[in-house]
């Protein structure tokens, strides 16, 4: 077997990709065809752990599913972790291999394609269909030497392309022409035409500038997306401030934003939850008011905790905590609560150490080897089912954790409370994700009144609203013909 491979690539940063693909991706799957998703490299801190223990990017996780798949490492090959705005850790095929600064990693991607081709390659082999998101934008000129997650990786297996473009943000067509113009002409040749995404408005009005493009360009508009007020799917990178509409009187939750926050999709049920008002903040002093506070994940553990002193969120924990509110820490977050934070190896950052809030008796060291485990238990104050993952460098022991929070179901138990009540962490990322436990962490934090968030229902609409949308608003059997024709073409050419 060989697939039928087919590249989204975008005009900007969330311009739709993520979207699309997973919509592709369920369309495929509702025709009858066994289809995987792809990604070359990706950029995020919302990774997902793989049943195998391998990490990628969180969108591929979520478009795995959209496949009816269990996420695989060979989904996404090559994800570059941010350690701050100058260096990333780099991970191959699920698991990391070095951290590297911008300029180093641009010579390193010699090593970077071999290893997207092979996990390429298996995937081709073995389904019918492969739908490859691409990674920011084709067309910035700076990085198009060595590029593996654009339109050098279509070059290197020859596949057709299709460019999506965000009309909301404005300049839709200035977008499209000026990405296709900054093409060479090779890779012009394989962009089969367009996608205009988050269209809200009289498509009468919009026609003309759609037949001076095709006309322009001469490739064709494959459909114009509406914008989709009710669409939720998890955010690959960048944090959704938006959120249900919140009833009268309702909880107040504050996250610090931190610089390098991790995994923030830990709180999407929370924020799509109509009796909880989601707060995130990078200044304590512009919070309305608190009932409980998370600190979430971090990629920086020492660097954040310095952030969060630095912009004054300690003095606001502890005063948060004399008037009896509660503090949530997971995994980072759950790392910060502790006595010391050591990291001999330079793991985050520079090697030393750093003192903790002191809120739990614990204290926790970096090591090389990575955590990566999909887990399941149940939470001990209430007997509810949790599975989650669990993705950290660090190492925790001391007194507090003989008081966890989880029994796991291999036996260990996992995470500490305080004996105040009033402080509880974890490691396990998607802890609130199951309606039971969420139920109950919201009663311990004082929620008398809530009604969970059926999270996986949630996921699984969204993904059908998008499958729906690309059959509604798409003219797929065009797009499928041209992009026959471009294969076809393909097999001839000498």
């Amino acid at each position: 077997m060989s697939a039928i491979t087919l590249m989204v690539q975008g005009t900007t940063s969330d311009a739709g990709k993520s979207a699309l693909v997973t919509g592709l991706c369920r369309y495929f799957k509702r025709q009858g065809y066994s289809v995987a998703p792809f990604k070359p490299q990706n950029m995020a801190l919302n990774s997902a752990v793989t049943a195998a223990g391998g990490e990628i990017g969180r969108a591929q996780a979520v478009q795995a599913i959209a496949c009816g798949l269990p996420a695989h490492t060979d989904m996404n090959p090559v994800l570059l972790k941010p350690n701050s705005d100058k260096t990333a850790q780099v991970i191959f095929q699920g698991k990391a291999v070095k951290n590297l600064g911008a300029k180093a990693y641009h010579a390193y991607k010699a090593q970077a394609m071999p290893v997207i081709l092979d996990s390429f390659a298996r995937l081709e082999k073995s389904y019918q269909r492969v739908v490859v998101e691409g990674a920011g934008s084709p067309a910035e000129i700076n990085l198009r030497d060595r590029d593996v997650a654009n339109m050098g990786f279509a070059e290197a297996v020859d596949c057709p392309v299709i460019i999506v473009a965000d009309i909301d943000r404005g300049g839709v067509f200035a977008h499209l022409v000026g990405t296709l113009d900054l093409l060479s002409k090779s890779e012009q040749q394989r962009v089969l035409g367009f996608v205009i995404n988050r269209f809200r408005g009289d498509m009468g009005m919009l026609q003309p500038g759609i037949e001076w493009l095709e006309k322009r360009t001469g490739k064709p508009v494959f459909g114009v997306l509406p914008y989709l007020h009710d669409l939720y799917l998890e955010s690959e990178d960048s944090v959704t401030v938006r959120q249900s509409e919140v009833g009268v009187g309702a909880f107040n939750i504050v996250i610090p934003r931190l610089p390098r926050m991790s995994n923030h999709t830990d709180f999407d049920v929370l924020r799509l939850n109509k009796g909880l008002n989601i707060q995130f903040s990078c200044n304590p002093n512009l919070v309305d008011k608190a009932d409980l506070i998370i600190l979430p994940g971090s990629k920086s553990v020492r660097d954040d905790l310095t952030w969060l002193r630095e912009q004054g969120w300690e003095r606001f924990i502890f005063q948060h905590l004399r008037y009896g509110g509660k503090v949530i820490g997971i995994c980072g977050g759950y790392q910060m609560l502790g006595k010391l934070l050591h990291d001999p190896l330079g793991i985050e950052g520079k090697p030393g150490s750093s003192k903790g809030l002191g809120l739990l008796d614990m204290q926790t060291t970096l090591s090389e080897s990575k955590t990566l485990n999909q887990v399941s238990g149940r939470l001990l104050m209430a007997d509810a089912i949790v599975h989650g993952y669990e993705i950290h460098a660090g190492i925790s022991e001391g007194p507090a954790l003989l008081a966890p929070i989880i029994e796991l179901e291999c036996g260990m138990r996992e995470g500490s409370v305080s004996s105040d009540q009033q402080v509880l962490g974890t490691y396990l990322h998607g802890i609130f994700d199951q309606p039971e436990a969420c139920i109950a962490l919201l009663h311990w934090a004082g929620v008398e009144k809530v009604q969970a968030v059926n999270f996986t229902e949630l996921r699984e609409q969204g993904i059908d609203l998008m499958a729906d949308t690309v059959e509604k608003y798409m003219d797929m059997p065009l797009l499928e013909s041209i992009c026959f024709k471009f294969i076809a073409a393909k097999k001839k050419a000498p």
